[in-house]
């Protein structure tokens, strides 16, 4: 038995656990359906970055902690995501079902009444036959470049002389995937695909049609910006061209595909049959999130929530002052951001702040935090954003965001040169009468008021002069030519912070081996590092009680006999994603807490700028306590991993305990 499990299969697992949530029947309908197109969208990603990445490396020999190699990890994955992709396929046709008894319908063009079929007549002649381009395919005009992720329609044609022929149409991804059709009763939705294969024969009407099928293409986006570059923009550029033309990794057929089609298709393509996956029922699964959040139907998900405003922020008149009371914080999704955009506004605002400095991996589309910081520009502040360019397809939005802010006067910068900076800080410089004060905001999410929302992230406020120095520090390493420095209080990687964990673990198992007491709690969205997986096995074998809230990936076998029989993992896949990092050590009885960016991968702590903080306040590290606590006694929204490498529910023993639910009602203060 390996003491490793494999990195792609365990993130198998994970999206297992979100298609699982589809399968639930004490969930409202559409939550379920929410949950299955979560899962598509997860598996989309998965095959563009990680099935790219091992298809590039087949040849590789070199296996994986797991013993795998490249090509027997694509072996397993291949084979289990065909699988899977046929469980999301019946998990919709039960919530279909399920949507029926409830008025709404998913139908084709033959069950269509008079008056639909009237009704669909005007919509395609007036709103999608100005749209589509049928594309013929022969000598005079190549095989056209499909989109990655594009849903299409492939035609095969004969002429009079018997000859083949071929034509692709892409369904129009500006309308509406399901179209709402009239009806005396409930809801029914027409797929866009069927709409126009419906009228494939006024179409294509030269010749005669033999047959038609739709196909979705997935292409690879596993590609990474020269780093050996003057301009780290330009090339960046050059990269987003280079991934929306990658080579297809997928290739999915609606059932009963035209053999001589998907010949015809595997030649232009030059797809290997390995990637290719017929499908039964409807493709592109993740196309009905929208349907899962249509008006009027709030009876059918979970009621609709607005974060509570920040507890610790109450009666807050004036931020700066309250911050320099004592360190403060916020429970993401659970208290309202507005905090965060507050602060950044304030200093925008105030005419004693100087400077404000900020790094941005991933911001929403209408981002009030980047106004926020145009608006300190436009009031003649020092304003430095870091933004990442290379936060994996986010790339070309953060480009946007990069070129507004400059044009706004902010210094805009990028990093380091072969790091990504994922770290999540705000500082801002402010001159009082007792001298210079620098506030700062740290965090183990992002600056998006939209994910905000969704995402399970936790910051805290703090003006304490030690981590002061220690922000203007790393600032400074960031955008200038300065060494890493040696910090007060945070922990940075590269250069620190696996160090850091090793030495933090082997504090508990001297501690253990001593009789003095000892634990680790971790949570983390990630678990892949060997050598911390190893120490943590080293710790089990002390004697130290080690529990791990691991939502997604984790190589770590729990609760072998001689090697983990002290560790236990369990993931939480509930309304909410569980983002937030937080690192608790019992330390000899004086608990020590950290939060902070990183995931415990090789990527976060070898290759990225990443930060971690202590929580040095008692009130918060209660607090934090607390909630970890309760995540661990959840047994609605909890996964246990056993020894045989399989996540089962947790068992329920008394009252339910779903740990969102109850942060959602719970005053944590």
């Amino acid at each position: 038995m390996t003491q490793f499990i494999n990195r792609e299969l365990s993130w198998l697992s994970f999206n297992e656990r979100v298609l699982a949530e589809a399968a639930k029947p004490d969930l409202l309908p559409l939550d379920r359906l929410k949950f299955l197109t979560i899962s598509a969208s997860n598996l989309d990603e998965f095959y563009m970055i990680r099935v790219a990445y091992l298809n590039d490396r087949r040849n590789d020999s070199t296996p994986d902690d797991a013993g795998f190699t490249a090509a027997k990890q694509l072996e397993k994955v291949l084979e289990r995501t065909r699988s899977f992709q046929l469980e999301q396929e019946a998990s919709l046709g039960n919530i279909i079902d399920v949507l029926g008894r409830e008025d709404i319908f998913f139908l084709k063009t033959d069950d269509l009444d008079k008056s639909q079929r009237e009704y669909i007549h005007e919509y395609f002649h007036d709103e999608v036959l100005p749209v589509i381009t049928p594309l013929a395919i022969d000598s005079g005009r190549p095989f056209p470049f499909l989109a990655n992720l594009s849903l299409n329609i492939c035609i095969h044609m004969r002429d009079e002389s018997g000859k083949n022929l071929y034509a692709v149409v892409q369904v129009p991804s500006i309308l509406p995937r399901f179209i709402q059709v009239p009806s005396d009763g409930g809801r029914c939705f027409l797929p866009l695909e069927e709409l126009i294969i419906h009228y494939l024969p006024d179409i294509c009407n030269l010749y005669t049609i033999c047959a038609y099928g739709c196909f979705r293409i997935t292409r690879s986006s596993d590609f990474d910006p020269a780093e050996d570059t003057d301009n780290l923009l330009e090339e960046m550029k050059r990269t987003i061209k280079k991934r929306k033309r990658g080579k297809p990794i997928r290739l999915e057929l609606s059932s009963g595909f035209d053999i001589k089609m998907l010949g015809f298709l595997r030649e232009m393509l030059r797809i290997n049959k390995k990637f290719i996956f017929e499908l039964p029922g409807l493709l592109d699964l993740s196309a009905l999130m929208k349907i899962s959040t249509m008006k009027g139907y709030d009876h059918l998900r979970t009621e609709a929530f607005v974060p509570a405003p920040a507890g610790d922020f109450a009666g807050c008149e004036g931020i700066f002052e309250l911050i320099r009371k004592r360190d403060l914080m916020i429970h993401l999704p659970y208290e309202s951001f507005d905090p965060v955009v507050d602060f950044v506004n304030a200093a925008a605002t105030d005419p004693d702040v100087l400077a404000i400095k900020q790094t941005l991996y991933r911001v929403s589309g209408r981002s009030r935090i980047v106004s926020a910081l145009e608006q300190a520009a436009d009031a003649g502040k020092q304003v430095t954003v870091l933004v990442e360019l290379k936060a994996r397809l986010d790339e070309e939005k953060n480009i946007q965001w990069a070129n507004q802010l400059e044009r706004a006067g902010c210094h805009v910068i990028y990093g380091l040169t072969g790091l990504k900076t994922h770290c999540k800080i705000t500082l801002v410089v402010r001159r009082e009468g007792d001298g210079i004060r620098r506030y700062m905001h740290l965090s183990t999410g992002n600056y998006n008021d939209v994910t905000a929302q969704i995402y399970t992230d936790i910051g805290i406020f703090t003006c304490d002069p030690e981590f002061g120095e220690d922000a203007s520090a790393l600032f400074n390493h960031l955008t200038g030519f300065s060494v890493p420095p040696d910090y007060n209080k945070l922990i940075v990687a590269p250069e620190h912070l696996k160090t850091f964990f090793l030495d933090q673990i082997e504090q508990e198992i001297r501690n253990a081996k001593s009789g003095l007491p000892s634990g680790i709690s971790l949570k983390a969205n990630s678990l892949l590092d060997s050598k911390i997986v190893q120490k943590l096995y080293e710790a089990s074998g002390a004697g130290v009680e080690v529990k791990l809230l691991i939502r997604g990936i984790c190589s770590l076998l729990p609760g072998v006999k001689g090697i983990s029989e002290n560790i236990r993992v369990r993931s939480i896949v509930g309304r909410f994603l569980e983002h937030s990092r937080i690192f608790s050590f019992i330390n000899a009885g004086n608990p020590q807490i950290y939060m902070g960016s990183a995931d415990l991968m090789p990527r976060n702590l070898d290759r990225r700028v990443e930060l971690l903080f202590p929580v040095e306040d008692q009130t918060l590290k209660n607090r934090l306590g607390e909630a970890l606590d309760l995540m661990w006694r959840d047994n609605v929204c909890a996964w246990e991993l056993a020894p045989d490498y399989k996540y089962y529910r947790v068992e329920k023993h008394g009252e339910d305990i779903d740990s969102q639910y109850e942060l959602l009602r719970r005053d944590l203060r």
